[in-house]
């Protein structure tokens, strides 16, 4: 108040100055907009001048447009940094479902609607799917898909434009479907805004911001929308090109990966050759190549002939090595004829060039073996020139035959066995019997090469003469040669064998005259229905004297009851004659004593005897038949008394 005032009087600076200081005061604690209205009521219910209530209008507009424009900065300034925070998350980015969600999360609580939403376009469908949303709370409204045109998302993704709409279900702009309505329905919202997600001049999705009740969006919130927006697009394109990095990365990572898995393969395999290459040069054998490919497939690689059948026959039928069990089998064969295999043990799991480089050593090890078979061949060739003429020249020098023989690491003076061998199949037609029966003499021979003995083809079938080693018989060598030639040929082999012949330079005959005995066993075989099996003449008992050539009758009754001989010649018994008696009796032990004039339990005692050295089946019916023909023909050999 001025010094000349009256006292008591106010000025219009003084009514104004009055006016402001209320509202100052809501300014500063923030009130509500209705606050603002209570200084101008009570002044009209005080009954203060028109003057006064005029000054508070005034200045309560005036604290309006300051605290809206102070809300208006307060919101920009969060509005800025939410983008902001935005931004930050999205250069930091790594989880692109994390960033869309904080994008909806924020556009949600900066335009204060109940729900936010993100959509997505799908190219392959053609049309936008839900990817996130916020404050959702309907099923069906988070799995809607919306094709282009279809409400309002479906028209912002075609017209790549923001649409907004204060009561959805009155609004005809856009194109209600069943599907649309009803899921918003659901959510029940009402005012909706929506943005695009563009990037370029490609709309990849909408985001939205919608309430359950009518609203009008402002131009600043659809502005803070779209920029949300652009973020959104920002984020799906980065994570887009860093998913689009990484598998490319990848990619070169597992090309380099097989870049480096091929040169290691490539340079095995050129290894695998060279040495393949420089044993082949220097005469190395099967067993050579199986050792350089062990080292070469880190593994251990074996030659066999005697592979499991199935898978052998697999390999051969397909030409490739096969799985069997833990281990691989390649077949080595050369033609039709199936000569072993190489067996990779151990070895599960194999590399499809390691694969090929097995295949190529089975390869490589039949081509060795059909050049040592060619090299063998013309030995096999001379060998059976030497078992012709020791079957047909018998009037050979005998030296120059021993001579001979001896080149061929063969001992005529060694005890053999001559065995004839024939295959049981029927073939189809001669072209392919010839060539079996050429498989067959190339198995013998090879046989008797290994032997060391001699093989010739004859007589549609093969001869073989055999070195008898210690400890076996005739029916030994027959039935291991008629096993082991079956096995080569894939066929039955029959094989007959003569007893055993020695010095066969001292003996011309010994030899044709064996080989006429074992062709007599090998007929009986096939006649008892015994083909593919092999026997001697000692195998039939007493008809081996008629299959033999010159009825050994001295051999059978050796066989049959030398034991019993020799013990009544060390001991002094008539353990034989007391055979005749009890075969001439009946076999009646009562009888036999009063033949022999001794007690029965003497007879008794004595049979027992017999049955302990010739066996507890000597009473077989076969058996005694056999006793009694060899007692028969011993008398018939003895000489006169």
């Amino acid at each position: 108040m001025s010094r000349d005032q009256p006292e008591g009087t106010t000025t219009a600076l003084d009514t104004a100055h009055d006016a402001d200081a209320p509202f100052l005061e809501l300014l500063a604690r923030g009130a509500d907009a209705e606050a603002y209205e209570r200084p101008v009521l009570l002044a009209r219910a005080g009954g203060l001048p028109a003057e006064r209530i005029a000054a508070l209008e005034r200045a309560k507009l005036l604290a309006l447009r300051v605290r809206a424009e102070l809300e208006g900065r307060r919101r920009r300034e969060a509005e800025l940094s939410a983008l902001f925070e935005t931004a930050h998350d999205l250069a930091g980015l790594r989880d692109v479902d994390a960033v869309l969600r904080a994008i909806v999360q924020r556009a949600r609580s900066l335009l204060g609607t109940d729900v936010a939403y993100l959509s997505l376009h799908d190219p392959a469908r053609g049309d936008t799917y839900m990817r996130v949303t916020e404050g959702s709370v309907a099923a069906r409204f988070q799995q809607l898909r919306l094709g282009m045109g279809e409400g309002l998302g479906g028209l912002v993704a075609q017209t790549a434009r923001p649409y907004v709409t204060d009561d959805y279900f009155r609004d005809d702009r856009f194109r209600h479907t069943t599907a649309i309505d009803a899921g918003v329905r659901d959510e029940g919202l009402v005012a909706i805004l929506g943005v695009p997600l563009a990037l370029g001049q490609d709309v990849i999705g909408v985001l939205f911001a919608a309430d359950r009740r009518a609203r009008v969006f402002e131009r600043e919130q659809i502005a803070l929308l779209g920029s949300f927006a652009a973020l959104a697009a920002a984020a799906i394109d980065t994570a887009n090109l860093l998913t689009e990095t990484r598998s490319a990365l990848a990619g070169l990572e597992r090309a380099n990966e097989i870049i480096r898995d091929r040169s290691a393969v490539i340079e095995r395999a050129s290894d695998v050759h060279d040495r393949l290459a420089e044993l082949v040069l220097r005469g190395g054998g099967v067993h050579d190549v199986a050792a350089a490919v062990s080292e070469v497939l880190d593994g251990t690689v074996a030659f066999t002939e005697t592979a499991p059948a199935r898978a052998l026959e697999a390999s051969r039928a397909e030409g490739h090595a096969v799985r069997h069990a833990d281990d691989w089998i390649a077949a080595v064969a050369a033609g039709g004829e199936l000569l072993g295999a190489l067996v990779l043990r151990g070895h599960p799991g194999l590399d499809p060039v390691d694969q090929r480089t097995l295949e190529r050593a089975a390869m490589v090890t039949s081509l060795l073996l059909l050049a040592r078979r060619s090299a063998a061949e013309a030995e096999q060739r001379v060998r059976g020139e030497l078992l012709d003429d020791l079957l047909d020249a018998r009037d050979r020098d005998p030296r120059l035959l021993r001579e001979r023989a001896s080149r061929l690491r063969a001992d005529l003076d060694a005890t053999h066995v001559v065995l004839a061998a024939r295959l049981d199949g029927t073939a189809p037609d001669a072209g392919q019997e010839a060539d079996a029966r050429r498989r067959l003499w190339s198995a013998a021979s090879h046989l008797a090469a290994t032997r060391h003995g001699l093989a010739a083809a004859r007589d549609g079938g093969t001869v073989l003469l055999l070195p008898l080693d210690p400890g076996d018989t005739a029916t030994d060598v027959a039935r291991r040669t008629a096993r082991h030639l079956g096995t080569a040929v894939h066929e039955a082999v029959t094989v007959g064998a003569s007893a055993p012949v020695r010095d066969l330079t001292a003996h011309p005959d010994a030899v044709a005259t064996g080989y006429e005995e074992g062709r007599r066993c090998l007929d009986a075989l096939r006649l008892l229905g015994r083909s593919g099996d092999g026997a001697a003449a000692e195998d039939f008992g007493f008809l081996g004297l008629l299959l033999g050539g010159e009825r050994d009758v001295t051999g059978f009754v050796d066989r049959t009851i030398g034991r019993v001989a020799a013990y009544d010649e060390r001991r002094g018994t008539d353990l034989l004659r007391t055979l005749d008696a009890y075969f001439a009796c009946g076999m009646s032990p009562a009888r036999t004593k009063d033949e022999l004039h001794v007690h029965v339990n003497t007879v008794a005692q004595r049979l027992e005897r017999v049955g302990r050295l010739l066996g507890e089946d000597w009473h077989s019916p076969a058996r005694a038949l056999e006793i009694q023909l060899a007692l028969r023909l011993r008398r018939l050999t003895l000489p006169a008394p």
